[in-house]
């Protein structure tokens, strides 16, 4: 019953197809859920296969293994596991909880149910999202598809109104040049069609005004949506190469420093904002990839030369989007472009966040915004 949640929560498809090459059951055709299929299946084998797929979970997630070793009873290993969710560390937390020795059958169905109902939710909402988009998709077609329809009725319309128009004034202008062939009666007559027409053209005018105006209002709001849904995209993007690169991080043993997936030794980081409860986990773990973190918490309380003072002492400074003063992130900003150092946003306060930054390694500057011109020098990229 579980083998199935384990390879499809604490595994990623590209590590599972890493598994089945390296044993020889995969193919390159082969789907994700063939893939799948083939993982849970070597999940109940007790030979080579076997053991070799229960090693790479063992790496994958040895630091949360080692975080759950603290636990000594069910009550305290489902505070861990309660821990882990609030986290979103889903997959480490699930395989360190079904794994621990203090583990029971009464907790390892708490954690297969809560991991099941969070599948079904994930695969709802995106599937509401994907449905939302289309139909918008469909209905701004519709829309623009309309109004090109009626633009162009409109212009053939008055191309052959301004024609008759023509026509007509140019026979009043002839018949008003030979006298005595037209009555007045005919005159009138002529006079009264061709103010009526040009009345009706007035009107066909500013019809087509009003539709130009909605149909440039309709594009406006498409524009919006693409841009809304780029802007979703890209957000989806930078979370995924985040994820890949904490679970990369994460995979690592926490004795060692990885060599070529981490910030400059040595380098000082400097965090302005956030909440003052992840502050000590940020520390550790910009510690353990050999950097310094100084922390100011953008508030009242500290004054501005207070944390120019910090920003100076730091190689590199990051601020979470979501939990930093304007006025704060103004002056880092500001000072950041006068002295030419790295100014890195982050998407959250989390510790996600900040650890998928430090692991993300050679591309840590690339990450950063540049100074503007006419900034110093600067030290991160020296080193």
């Amino acid at each position: 019953m579980l083998h199935c949640s384990v390879i499809g929560t604490c595994l990623t498809t590209a590590e599972l197809r890493k598994i089945l090459d390296k044993l020889g059951v995969a193919d390159a055709t082969d789907s994700e859920h063939d893939l799948h299929k083939r993982g849970v299946a070597l999940a109940g084998r007790h030979d080579g296969p076997g053991w070799l797929l229960d090693k790479a979970l063992e790496d994958r997630h040895r630091l949360m293994v080692r975080r759950f070793a603290a636990a000594r009873t069910e009550a305290a290993l489902r505070e861990k596991w309660q821990e882990a969710l609030a986290a979103a560390e889903i997959a480490g937390g699930y395989w360190a909880a079904l794994t621990h020795p203090a583990s029971t059958p009464r907790l390892i169905h708490e954690a297969f149910g809560e991991v099941h109902m969070l599948s079904h939710l994930v695969g709802a909402a995106n599937r509401a999202d994907i449905r939302r988009l289309r139909a918008l998709e469909q209905e701004n077609a519709a829309m623009a598809e309309t109004l090109a329809r009626q633009q162009a009725q409109l212009r053939d319309g008055m191309v052959q109104r301004d024609a008759e128009i023509r026509d007509l004034r140019s026979a009043l202008a002839a018949r008003a040049t030979e006298p005595n062939t037209a009555s007045p009666p005919e005159t009138r007559a002529l006079q009264a069609l061709v103010t009526a027409l040009e009345q009706r053209v007035a009107a066909e005018t500013q019809r087509r005004a009003a539709l130009e105006a909605r149909l440039d209002t309709a594009r406006a709001a498409a524009q919006r949506q693409r841009e809304a849904h780029a802007l979703e995209r890209q957000r989806a993007d930078a979370l995924a190469a985040e994820l890949v690169a904490i679970e990369a991080s994460l995979a690592m043993p926490a004795q060692k420093s990885p060599p070529d997936a981490c910030v400059q030794t040595g380098l000082t980081l400097l965090y302005v904002g956030g909440r003052p409860q992840t502050i000590p986990r940020l520390r550790a773990l910009a510690a353990q990839h050999g950097a310094e973190l100084l922390h100011h918490d953008a508030g009242v309380e500290a004054s501005a030369p207070a944390l120019a003072g910090m920003a100076s002492r730091a190689d590199v400074v990051l601020f979470p989007v979501d939990c930093v003063s304007h006025a704060a992130a103004l002056l880092v900003k500001r000072h950041c472009q006068q002295t030419g150092k790295p100014m890195v946003p982050l998407h959250s306060a989390g510790a996600t966040s900040f650890l998928g930054w430090l692991a993300a390694g050679a591309t840590t500057m690339e990450q950063a915004e540049p100074p503007q011109p006419g900034g110093g020098s600067n030290p991160a990229a020296r080193r």
